[in-house]
């Protein structure tokens, strides 16, 4: 198949570029969104959720392997322990609500299992996301350390200008 030129120029490109991230952010979050709504309000079934959850698991995994394999992290985060942490806790005090939640619906006479299935909830997911942030910053610094070492294309070490 032959490949069309691109009609853009170098604004339109960008403007472009900033509508699909744009666009990939929004499906992202409206996906994340209808399976907390689906899971806190309805039955949850898998079967009845697995398109969903299998392309926001494929569009989140997509987007971190890009942005790792590219030496890119976040614009505000650094990849460290205390953003790290910051996040799980957010991430496991998320969860944790959720699953109260969720528990009290199906069981409103047990509060206090309900609170203790919460607490399960948030700890699991305080633990695996912070492992898998931790294990992330990991590949991403050596990534970015690779990328610092190799020398950069196009670049003349005689001009005076550079």
């Amino acid at each position: 198949m032959k490949k069309s030129r691109n009609n853009l120029d170098e604004r339109q490109e960008q403007t472009l570029l900033r509508i699909e991230s744009n666009g990939c952010w929004l499906a992202f979050w409206g996906l994340a969104a209808a399976l907390v709504v689906q899971r806190i309000f309805f039955d949850f079934d898998f079967r009845n959720l697995a398109g969903e959850c299998i392309v926001f698991a494929a569009l989140a995994l997509h987007i971190a392997v890009g942005c790792i394999r590219q030496g890119i992290w976040d614009r505000r985060l650094k990849p460290n322990t205390s953003s790290n942490l910051m996040v799980s806790l957010v991430a496991a005090l998320i969860c944790g609500i959720l699953g109260f939640v969720r528990t009290v619906k199906n069981y409103p006479d047990k509060i206090a299992g309900s609170l203790a299935s919460g607490i399960v909830y948030a700890m699991i997911t305080f633990t695996v996301c912070f492992a898998v942030l931790q294990f992330s910053a990991d590949l991403f610094r050596k990534k970015q350390a690779k990328l610092e070492e190799e020398p950069q294309e196009n670049v003349d070490e005689g001009d005076p200008l550079i």
